[in-house]
């Protein structure tokens, strides 16, 4: 492979010609003709009457195509994965980078729209306006924030804040003052309270929507207007997303039609509803990384959890500090360490014994690509409920019950007849004190 281990770089072309439209990541591009040949090899089974969708190189790198609306292709390249550990293996790496290819499209859908990208009328005008498309691609690529784990599970990165109902009030008091049902306060990234019609958004909505008030809010800017287009309830037809930072860290917005106005809404609103809970904002502030309020106490055997709401398709995550753990033989891994190993116990987990609810609702022709699951689980005559794994640097437990699904890291010395014990009585904690 011409890409460093670890690596990855995106490719776009036209399908229908492979004109290339954009590359982003690794810092080392692939040459032209490696690009051509990607495109080509496609092509050529396309041809065939075969669908190329993946492969794999002799150096443990990976190829993945997809075509969207017969008019873009997305390339993503790997130059293979440092490190293993938690499940790591050729098949999460796939799985990876195809959750990568259906994010930047519905990202390149929520900013251009569907008709500018299935309708190519000028391809030099639709490189440049690609270009409003980046930092929102690159988030998704780089992973800059820890924590945020939506772009691979689909699920809405949340915040669980210690006076959600006062917050829960100002959002819809807001959302309605604004002429608009959907409305969001986000806390460090995560979502800290919406309105009911913003959580009946897509799942890839919400979390899109979140990774693009993570990049509004990156520029420091106090307030915005930003278009945007629903890339399943709207890709035709844009609405107005307004933005404003309330505190620095936490930002409220709304998707709204013509009104009101930024200024009204900024001058008018903002303060209004918001004044008033300065210090309840402050006090969600302070929940921090942690995303779980101080009435929630975590064992003190619990590296790390993602914890998922499976009817609401929310999730809250977080790694323990290592200062809560003694000196341990051998050390346990580091806190971004720990984000990597959640991540890929999770798609260790979900492509093996877990349900995906996702592939449930999308189209069947669509299936068989969103669909990850190995081919051994499809002769289970029952749903697995429960799974562990054993590695030099930590233990792993996964719980699924009808509601929700569980990831746990948990330190090599805790006994592995233990686990389900520690998974079971953290899933009760959390649920008890929070309703999450």
């Amino acid at each position: 492979m011409m890409l460093q281990d670890g690596s990855t770089q995106l490719l776009c072309l036209t399908a229908s010609s492979g004109v290339p439209l954009f590359t982003r990541g690794a810092s080392k591009q692939l040459p032209f003709s490696v690009i051509g040949s990607l495109n080509g090899v496609h092509m050529f089974g396309g041809g065939q009457g075969a669908v190329l969708s993946c492969c794999e190189t002799e150096g443990g790198g990976k190829v993945v195509w997809r075509v969207f609306q017969d008019s873009v292709m997305l390339i993503a390249v790997s130059g293979g994965r440092q490190g293993g550990g938690a499940g790591g293996s050729s098949k999460d790496e796939e799985v990876r980078l195809q959750r990568l290819l259906e994010n930047v499209w519905n990202c390149m859908v929520l900013v251009l729209g569907q008709d500018e990208l299935a309708n190519m009328r000028n391809i030099e005008r639709l490189k440049r306006d690609l270009r409003s498309c980046f930092s929102l691609i690159d988030q998704l690529m780089e992973d800059r924030q820890e924590g945020i784990l939506g772009n691979l599970t689909h699920c809405a990165d949340s915040l669980l804040p210690p006076n959600s109902t006062l917050l829960q009030e100002a959002v819809d008091s807001f959302a309605q003052a604004s002429d608009s049902e959907f409305g969001c306060l986000i806390v460090h990234g995560r979502i800290a309270a919406a309105t009911e019609m913003w959580w009946r958004l897509a799942p890839q909505e919400v979390v899109l929507l979140s990774a693009l008030m993570r990049s509004l809010s990156a520029s420091g800017s106090a307030s915005c207007d930003y278009p945007v287009f629903l890339p399943h309830g709207s890709p035709t037809v844009a609405h107005r997303l307004l933005r404003f930072q309330l505190l620095p860290g936490a930002d409220v917005c709304v998707l709204c039609g013509p009104t009101p106005s930024l200024h009204r809404a900024e001058s008018g609103l903002v303060g209004r509803f918001w004044t008033p809970l300065v210090e309840t904002l402050r006090d969600c502030l302070a929940v921090g990384e942690r995303c779980l309020p101080a009435s929630v106490s975590l064992r003190p055997d619990v590296l790390a959890l993602l914890l998922i709401n499976r009817e609401t398709r929310r999730s809250v995550s977080c790694v323990r500090s290592l200062a809560n753990h003694p000196l341990s033989d051998p050390p346990l891994p580091s806190k971004a360490r720990c984000w990597e190993l959640l991540k890929l116990f999770y798609i260790f987990s979900t492509t093996r014994y877990f349900s995906q609810e996702e592939t449930l609702c999308v189209p069947p022709e669509e299936r068989p690509q969103r669909s990850n699951t190995e081919d051994f689980v499809l002769g289970f005559s029952h749903q697995p409920l429960q799974c562990y794994l054993v590695t030099e640097e930590c233990k792993s437990y996964g719980l699924q019950t009808a509601q929700h699904q569980l990831f746990l890291l948990i330190p090599p010395s805790v006994p592995t007849f233990a686990l389900r014990t520690v998974a079971t009585q953290t899933l009760s904690d959390i649920v008890a004190a929070t309703g999450f």
